[in-house]
C-alpha cells in the first residue's frame, strides 16, 4: 500500500452494536476507496469485551493499512445518557487504538460530514451512501449490507476536503511595503 498513495486515511464511525470503518487512499488530488467493511459487537454480551473488541479490531487495521490520519464521527447529543456514555466509550477505545500507533485523531460532527458529501448537512445515510458512490466510483458489489461502513468512508472522505482546501494568504497589509514586512517568507 505505501508507495501507492500520497496518504491513507481511515474513517470511523462509532458504535457499540456495529462500527464501521472506510479506508480511503489519496494520490495527487484523486481520492480512491481502499476498503470499508463493519465490525460486528452485537455476539459480545459485556459491554467491556465489546470495547476490546473494538480496540483489537481498529488496532489491526491501523497495523493492516498504515493510515496517515484517522477521521472520527463524533457522537451526537441524544436523551438517553447511558447510550452516549457506551457511545463516548467506543469512539474513545478506536481513539485510543489510534493513537498507539501514533496516528494523528480529527473528530467531525455528522451534520458536517453529510453537508461535505451530500452539500445537505441534514441528509439521510442513504443519501450519503448514493453520493459515495457516485464519488468514489463504487461497485455496489462493494458495499457492505450496513450503512455504518458508507459513513465511516464518509468521515474519511470529508477529512480529505478538509485537509486539501488551500491555505489563505496572510491578511491584512494596506499597502506594498507592509506585505512584505508581514510576509518576507514570500518575497524574494
Amino acid at each position: 500500500m505505501e508507495g501507492i498513495y500520497d496518504k491513507i486515511i481511515i474513517g470511523i464511525d462509532p458504535g457499540t452494536n456495529i462500527m464501521g470503518y472506510g479506508i480511503l487512499g489519496v494520490k495527487g488530488k484523486n481520492p480512491a476507496m481502499i476498503a470499508l467493511g463493519v465490525i460486528r459487537l452485537n455476539k459480545f454480551d459485556d459491554h467491556y469485551m465489546r470495547l476490546a473488541r473494538i480496540y483489537e479490531r481498529v488496532l489491526g487495521l491501523v497495523e493492516q493499512y498504515l493510515p496517515d490520519e484517522m477521521a472520527i464521527e463524533a457522537p451526537f447529543f441524544g436523551k438517553n445518557v447511558q447510550s452516549m456514555l457506551k457511545l463516548g466509550r467506543a469512539q474513545g477505545v478506536a481513539i485510543a487504538a489510534a493513537l498507539a500507533r501514533q496516528v494523528p485523531i480529527t473528530e467531525y460532527e455528522p451534520r458536517k460530514i453529510k453537508m461535505a458529501i451530500t452539500g445537505n448537512g441534514a441528509a439521510s445515510k442513504e443519501q450519503v451512501m448514493e453520493m459515495l458512490k457516485r464519488i468514489l466510483s463504487i461497485p455496489p458489489e462493494n458495499l457492505t449490507d450496513t450503512l455504518d461502513a458508507t459513513d465511516a468512508l464518509a468521515a474519511a472522505l470529508c477529512h480529505f476536503y478538509e485537509t486539501s482546501k488551500p491555505i489563505p494568504a496572510k491578511v491584512g497589509a494596506k499597502s506594498w511595503k507592509e506585505f512584505v514586512a508581514k510576509n518576507p517568507d514570500r518575497v524574494k
